[in-house]
């Protein structure tokens, strides 16, 4: 494992642990995180979401995280209130590790900067 990997990794558990503290509950995965972001994007709080539901808001965290890197942009809220994003730059053509890398780094940065929290 390299250096980099490894960092990203005790950056991620780190960031685990602090949701843990925050919310109460250790995130399981990665699509967790992600749920947790689309909550929180979307502003409704927590309540019952369907399945569907539950897809979007991954879908709106994704956007959300990657915006950070310019590769998204909110082109606007619908009457529902949902947010909605555009592509605005092509993401790279990555295998599924490195699809996770990306999205975990972002998150990471997205806690650090939207939530002010302190993942190095």
């Amino acid at each position: 494992m390299y250096k980099k990997d490894l960092d990203l990794e005790r950056s991620w558990q780190s960031l685990l642990n602090k949701l843990e503290e925050s919310v109460g509950k250790k995130p399981a995965d990665l699509n967790s995180v992600l749920f947790l972001i689309g909550v929180q994007e979307l502003g409704y709080g927590p309540k019952r979401y369907s399945k569907e539901q539950k897809q979007d808001l991954m879908h709106i965290a994704i956007c959300k995280v990657l915006s950070l890197s310019g590769y998204y942009e909110l082109e606007g809220i619908d009457e529902d209130g949902w947010p909605h994003w555009k592509p605005i730059k092509k993401l790279p053509h990555f295998d599924l590790l490195d699809q996770e890398k990306l999205l975990k780094l972002n998150i990471i940065d997205y806690f650090n900067t939207e939530m002010n929290f302190n993942i190095k």
